[in-house]
C-alpha cells in the first residue's frame, strides 16, 4: 500500500476497556513514539481498534474517513494513517502536542 503524500502515519498504543475516553500520553512502542488512546470499547472483534480510530479522527480534528488501520488489527500497538490532512507538519504539531499530554 503506498501512502499518499498529504497523509501521515500515527503509532498508537491503545488500551480498551479504560473507565473513560482519553486521548494523550506517549508510549514507546514497536512503530517509535505513539500517541496512547483509552476507550471504553473491549478488545473484541475489533470494537477497541475502531473507537480508537473515532476517538484519533477526533482528537486531531479530522473525519473518521480520513483515518485507516495500516498495521496492528490484532494488537495493542497500531500504526493509522491520516490522509487528506492539507497541511502534514499542522497535523504533526498537533500529535505532538497530545503526546506531551498526560
Amino acid at each position: 500500500m503506498v501512502k499518499p503524500p498529504d497523509s501521515l502515519s500515527v503509532p498508537v498504543r491503545v488500551k480498551p476497556g479504560a473507565a473513560r475516553v482519553r486521548v494523550g500520553g506517549r508510549y514507546d512502542g514497536p512503530y517509535g513514539p505513539a500517541l496512547v488512546i483509552a476507550v471504553h470499547a473491549p478488545p473484541v472483534d475489533g470494537r477497541a481498534t475502531e473507537a480508537a480510530r473515532r476517538a484519533l479522527a477526533e482528537a486531531l480534528g479530522v473525519r473518521p474517513a480520513q483515518v485507516t488501520l495500516r498495521s496492528g488489527a490484532a494488537s495493542r500497538d497500531k500504526l493509522f494513517d491520516v490522509s487528506g490532512t492539507g497541511d502534514p507538519a499542522d497535523l504533526a504539531g498537533r500529535l505532538d502536542a497530545l503526546r506531551e499530554t498526560s
